[in-house]
């Protein structure tokens, strides 16, 4: 058997399966297409024997069917981020040890230069494989559900990128999963406008629309007007983004008149589903975009290493500023600090289920560290449970900070920040101090200036003594990765 997500569309082979550069795409030319690719990639070889393939390709058709190609071919898809510098790329690829890849044209020039390094690599283009007939059609390789399928790399916020290695049998899991909790259905049309080197656009969007015989449009680069016109579009029913989407999304509607914010909101009211993820969903963020689209953003936590996890439910009442309820094959459990398992106090998450990755990629002690002797996966990621659902204080690296023996939640605060009027946006950070161990460090982008004084005495009757920030740095913007999501390492020489 193929990979089981090529066998589903050949069930819909006369259906439309992806809109790309203005093209509509079926099932069955997309897998012909990924049948060719395969081909090509194996050459002599039966099986690529889960050789790691990375890939350099814009969103799209051609996205697909390499990703595909590499998938029932045999090998690891390894997906480049398409901003990233040569050293970034060139780390991916020698840390993978890739002895292929795969790249639109229009990358050539920037991965060239690195076949000259310390592993030389097969380039591809596509165009070179949508011309070539150097191999007959052959048959494919039977794969098993426990074989690598795919390498994805952290965002690196605190360290170094570390490699994730999920099987089939994981990423099988992780969508069918959200089939499930996210009702996706045939009838459903989604957008994506999410990078396709993380799992929120690979996972959430892309193989979950395709796995249910959905269409997924693709938008190459995010414009806000553009955003809001596919969504009027009335079988568009499901929408994934990062809060940083949202928030633009927001802005630029408030700056359009009351007539067409109305009209917006009154298609907008139609969609099935709209989901936030990849960073925390400010609680002011959600409340903006509810009174503009009439939709409560569902906030789900998930990782690079587990897929998604917990999630606010799809019909029923979605708390802002958390998280929900562990999702179905998910088992979820917080431990304190003294290494027992807690319901009452904050803990660490920890995640147990058939998505949790394999391992990471060459590094078998930092694999061995992250699970705990009866298999449970750490996240470093700290929670509390209230009422039954879960709110995510922040990473137990960064964003708990520990102050003068108190722990203190970034998230917390800077949710406060945010509800003043002069500030823009917010990230909160642990400063290191000889007497307390750490402060409260706030970078701040304002709306407009802002009376110091006032502003801690407003913080004051907002937050105890111990959390209000004693150290503000104001900034026109915040650093973030890809994903929209602040990286607190490069904040915090600014505060030194």
């Amino acid at each position: 058997m193929c990979y089981e997500i090529v066998e589903r569309a050949k069930k819909h082979k006369d259906q439309v399966a992806v809109h790309s550069e203005g093209e509509a795409w079926k099932y069955g030319l997309i897998v012909n297409r990924a049948q060719h690719f395969a081909t090509l990639l194996l050459g002599q070889k039966e099986d690529l024997l889960e050789a790691r393939v990375a890939f350099m390709v814009n969103p799209g058709v051609d996205y697909v069917s390499v990703q595909w190609a590499i998938w029932i071919a045999g090998g690891i898809a390894v997906p480049l981020c398409l901003t990233y510098p040569p050293r970034s790329l060139d780390y991916v690829i020698q840390d993978t040890e890739a002895d292929l890849i795969v790249a639109s044209d229009e990358y050539l020039p920037l991965l060239e230069p690195l076949r000259q390094g310390k592993r030389p690599f097969r380039l591809f283009s596509i165009s070179e494989m949508m011309q070539s007939r150097m191999f007959p059609e052959k048959s494919l390789p039977v794969l098993d559900l426990s074989r690598k399928a795919m390498i994805l790399y952290t965002s690196g916020t605190t360290n170094l990128p570390k490699g994730v290695v999920t099987t089939h049998a994981n990423i099988k899991a992780q969508i069918e999963m959200l089939q499930k909790a996210w009702k996706w259905e045939r009838k459903d049309r989604t957008l994506c406008v999410l990078p396709l080197h993380h799992v929120h656009g690979i996972i959430n969007v892309v193989c979950c629309s395709l796995w249910a015989g959905a269409i997924c449009m693709f938008l190459p680069r995010f414009e806000p007007e553009e955003v809001i016109d596919l969504l009027e579009i009335p079988s568009l029913s499901v929408f994934m983004a990062v809060p940083t989407i949202y928030y633009k999304l927001i802005t630029y509607i408030e700056g359009l008149s009351d007539r067409r914010a109305v009209e917006i909101k009154g298609n907008l009211l139609k969609k099935r589903l709209m989901v936030s993820g990849s960073a925390a969903l400010p609680v002011s963020v959600m409340e903006k975009w509810y009174n503009i689209s009439g939709h409560w953003l569902l906030e789900r936590y998930g990782m690079t290493e587990i897929g998604m996890a917990i999630s606010n439910p799809y019909r029923g009442k979605r708390k802002p500023g958390f998280v929900g309820f562990p999702l179905p094959t998910v088992d979820i459990r917080l431990v304190a600090e003294n290494g027992k398992e807690t319901a009452d106090e904050p803990g660490e998450i920890q995640v147990k289920g058939p998505a949790v990755f394999q391992e990471y990629w060459g590094k078998k002690e930092a694999t061995e560290e992250s699970f705990t002797e009866d298999g449970w996966f750490k996240t470093g990621d700290t929670a509390v449970l209230l009422d039954g659902y879960y709110k995510i204080l922040g990473r137990t690296s960064i964003d708990i900070l520990k102050s003068g023996g108190y722990k203190i939640s970034a998230i917390e605060i800077e949710e406060v920040l945010r509800q003043h009027e002069g500030v823009d946006d917010c990230s909160v950070v642990g400063v290191p101090n000889e007497e307390w161990g750490e402060i409260v460090g706030a970078a701040i982008i304002l709306k407009n200036s802002i009376d110091m004084v006032a502003f801690q005495k407003w913080l004051a009757e907002r937050l105890p003594k111990y959390k209000i920030p004693r150290s503000f740095r104001f900034l026109r913007e915040l650093p973030r990765n890809a994903m929209g999501k602040v990286t607190k390492k490069d904040l915090l020489p600014l505060f030194s």
